[in-house]
C-alpha cells in the first residue's frame, strides 16, 4: 500500500462521481488531501460510444495542497490540436457531457523542476460541474499558507537583463490563474528595494515579498525586510549579541540573475516557473541568517557565503573589471589563483552541539530535514568566549576554540552553496535552518594542492579530504587579521601593494605573503572591515520553498495501486 492509498482509505470522501476525461469515463474522488481519478471498471460500450477502459488502467492522484486552481471550462479552452475525426467524436461527447471544469496542478518533471498541468473533466449536468468547482475551491480556501497578495520587486538589470520579461511571460500568468494579487515595483537603482522595504512599504497588506533577480536582489530584500522587522520591534541591530526577531513575511525568489545560488540550494533548480509554483502553493522553508558585526557596529547579513582570502580577493578584483560583465568573475578567479596569496590571522569559534551533525557526515539538507527541525537552545547561543586554545569547562560544556595560522581561504558556508557550476557546493552537508554555519579553513599550501581542492567542488570527491583543509560546524565565530587596521571601501578598490616581506614558502613561486589584508566577500558584497564577529541567527527568515526534494518524496502520477474505488458512485 502506498502513502496515498492510506490517505484515501482513512479520510472520508467529500465528493465522488463518474465523469468524462478525453472521451473516456473515469471515476473521480476527492477527500481533504487528494484528488484522484482512474478509468472506470470494464464494461460494454454504451450507446454514447464511450469506451470504459479495463481494470488494469493507471490511476492518477494530485495532492490538494498542490492544486493551483480550478475553474469552469469555456469552449475556447478546448484543445485545438485534435484531428478532425477526434474533434467530431469530442463534439458528440460534449453534447452528452456539455459542462466541464479544469483543474490546474503541479506536475514534477526532471531535475526538481515543476510545471503547471491541466486536467479537464466533463459532466452531464451543470449542477454537478458547479459542485465540483465549489468543493475543490473550499478545500483550497482551508489551506492556511497560501498567499493572496504579494509585493513583487523586479531588477531589470540583473543577469541577462531579462527579469521583467521573465516575470510578465512566465510568472504573472500563473499568479493570475491562482487569483493572487501582485503589486509590482521595477527597481530603478541599487538598494531601491531595500530602502522601500525599510521605510515606505505597507507590509500589512501582503502575505509575502517576491524578488525577481539574482542573489544580489535577494540580499536587498533580506536586508530591507529584516531591518524593518527589527526596527518595528525595537531591536538594536548594532548589538552583536541581540536576539533578532524572525520576519513574519516569507520571501519568494524568481531566479533571473547570473548564478542564483540561493534559489538553487533551496529548490534544487534555477527555474522561474518552479519557483512561482512554490510560491502559489504556499511552501515555507525556514533559513538561518548570519549577522556580521565589527566592534558592535552592524555591517551586513549573510545567508550563503562569507569568504576571506581567495573568495574575497576574487570579488575585490572583479569589482575593478565590472565593464567586462559576467566574464569578470572567471578572469578574476584565474588571476587570484595565480597570485596565490595567503594571510595570517586568528579565528575563534563556538562549536555547534554534537547532535547537529558535522560537515563531513554526508547527510545532505533535504525537504523535511530532521537536523533543521532541532533549534539550538538560547543557553548555547549565549556562551561566553573563553581565552586560550580549545579549553573546556569542568562540566564538559562547549567553549570557544581558537586557531592561529596562515590561510589561503577562510569560508563560512551557511548552506551548501550549490549551483550549476558546483553541483555539490562549498559544503555539501551544510544545513539551511539548523542554527549553524560550516567554517572552512584552507591553510597555506602549494598552488597545485589548492587547485586540487578547488577542482573537488566540481566533482563528487570530498573537498575536505586534504591535510591543509579543516572544517568546523559553528554557531559563532570571530576573525582577527594579524595586521589589523581600519579600512574604507575606497581603499579596497585600490590594487594591493607588495611588501618587503620575503616569501615564506620553500620556493618563491609557490606562495606569496603580503602584509596587506584581504577583504570579506559577504554574499557578493565587500565588507569594509577584516576584523569581524559573526553570529548565526537561527531561522530568522522563511522562503517560499520546501528544500530540495528526494525522489521518493515526489508524488507519482501513475500510481496504479493507489486505491480501489467503492461502488455506488454518482
Amino acid at each position: 500500500m502506498t502513502l496515498l492509498s492510506d490517505i484515501m482509505e482513512k479520510q472520508a470522501k467529500l465528493l465522488s462521481s463518474k465523469l468524462l476525461l478525453k472521451r473516456r469515463q473515469v471515476e473521480v474522488l476527492l477527500n481533504r488531501s487528494v484528488l484522484a481519478w482512474k478509468d472506470a471498471e470494464k464494461s460494454s460500450k454504451g450507446r454514447s460510444g464511450i469506451s470504459n477502459i479495463s481494470e488494469t488502467a493507471h490511476s492518477h492522484a494530485v495532492l490538494v495542497c498542490e492544486i493551483v486552481a480550478v475553474r469552469k471550462t469555456e469552449e475556447g479552452d478546448q484543445d485545438d490540436t485534435e484531428t478532425r475525426r477526434s474533434q467530431k467524436k469530442t463534439k458528440q461527447h460534449s453534447e452528452q457531457y456539455p459542462h466541464a471544469f479544469t483543474v490546474s496542478y503541479v506536475r514534477r518533471t526532471r531535475q526538481h523542476q515543476w510545471r503547471c498541468s491541466n486536467v479537464t473533466f466533463h459532466c452531464a449536468n451543470q449542477g454537478l460541474c458547479e459542485q465540483w468547482i465549489q468543493v475543490i475551491n473550499e478545500q483550497l480556501s482551508f489551506l492556511p499558507n497560501r498567499p493572496k497578495s504579494l509585493l513583487v520587486y523586479i531588477n531589470p538589470y540583473g543577469g541577462k537583463r531579462l527579469g521583467k520579461r521573465i516575470y510578465e511571460q512566465k510568472v504573472a500568468p500563473l499568479f493570475r490563474r491562482a487569483c493572487i494579487l501582485a503589486d509590482v515595483i521595477v527597481t530603478e537603482r541599487a538598494n531601491h528595494a531595500r530602502d522601500h522595504l525599510k521605510t515606505e512599504a505597507n507590509l500589512d497588506k501582503y502575505d509575502g515579498v517576491v524578488c525577481v533577480g539574482g542573489d544580489g536582489m535577494f540580499s536587498e530584500i533580506l536586508h530591507g525586510l529584516v531591518t524593518r522587522t527589527q526596527t518595528d520591534q525595537g531591536v538594536d541591530q548594532n548589538q552583536s549579541d541581540a536576539d533578532l526577531v524572525p520576519c513574519s513575511l516569507r520571501i519568494g525568489i524568481i531566479p533571473a540573475g547570473s548564478t542564483d545560488c540561493i534559489c538553487f540550494a533551496t529548490v534544487g533548480t534555477n527555474d522561474p516557473v518552479t519557483s512561482a509554483l512554490h510560491i502559489i502553493v504556499g511552501d515555507s522553508q525556514p533559513m538561518d541568517v548570519c549577522s556580521v558585526h565589527h566592534n558592535n557596529n552592524f555591517l551586513r547579513y549573510s545567508v550563503s557565503l562569507l569568504g576571506y582570502g581567495f573568495y574575497g580577493d576574487v570579488l575585490t578584483e572583479s569589482e575593478r573589471k565590472r565593464w567586462l560583465g559576467p566574464a569578470r568573475y572567471d578572469l578574476s578567479g584565474v588571476k587570484t589563483f595565480l597570485s596565490h596569496n595567503y594571510y595570517e590571522g586568528t579565528i575563534s569559534f563556538l562549536p555547534a552541539e554534537d547532535n547537529m551533525g558535522n560537515p563531513r557526515d554526508k547527510l545532505q539538507c533535504r525537504s523535511g530535514c530532521r537536523i533543521c527541525q532541532h533549534k539550538p537552545s538560547s543557553k548555547d547561543m549565549h556562551c561566553k568566549m573563553s581565552e586560550g586554545k580549545e579549553k573546556s569547562d569542568k562540566d564538559g560544556s562547549r567553549s570557544w576554540s581558537e586557531i592561529r595560522g596562515k590561510f589561503i581561504a577562510i569560508n563560512a558556508a551557511s548552506m551548501s552553496c550549490a549551483c550549476p557550476r558546483s553541483p555539490k557546493g562549498l559544503s555539501p552537508s551544510a544545513h539551511l535552518a539548523d542554527g549553524t554555519t560550516d567554517l572552512i579553513l584552507v591553510r597555506k599550501c602549494s598552488r597545485l594542492d589548492f587547485l586540487r581542492h578547488l577542482l573537488r567542488h566540481t566533482n563528487k570527491e570530498d573537498q575536505f579530504d586534504h591535510s591543509f583543509v579543516e572544517v568546523h560546524r559553528v554557531q559563532k565565530f570571530r576573525f582577527q587579521p594579524r595586521h589589523y587596521e581600519l579600512v574604507s571601501l575606497e581603499d579596497l578598490s585600490e590594487p594591493q601593494k607588495k611588501t618587503s616581506f620575503s616569501p615564506i614558502c620553500s620556493t618563491a613561486t609557490t606562495c606569496n605573503y603580503t602584509s596587506a589584508r584581504s577583504s570579506w566577500n559577504c554574499d557578493g558584497e565587500i565588507l569594509p572591515h577584516a576584523a569581524i564577529q559573526v553570529s548565526v541567527q537561527c531561522q530568522l527568515i522563511r522562503l517560499f520553498a520546501r528544500g530540495i526534494e528526494e525522489q521518493q518524496q515526489c508524488v507519482s502520477e501513475d500510481s496504479c495501486t493507489l486505491w480501489a474505488l467503492e461502488p455506488g458512485m454518482r
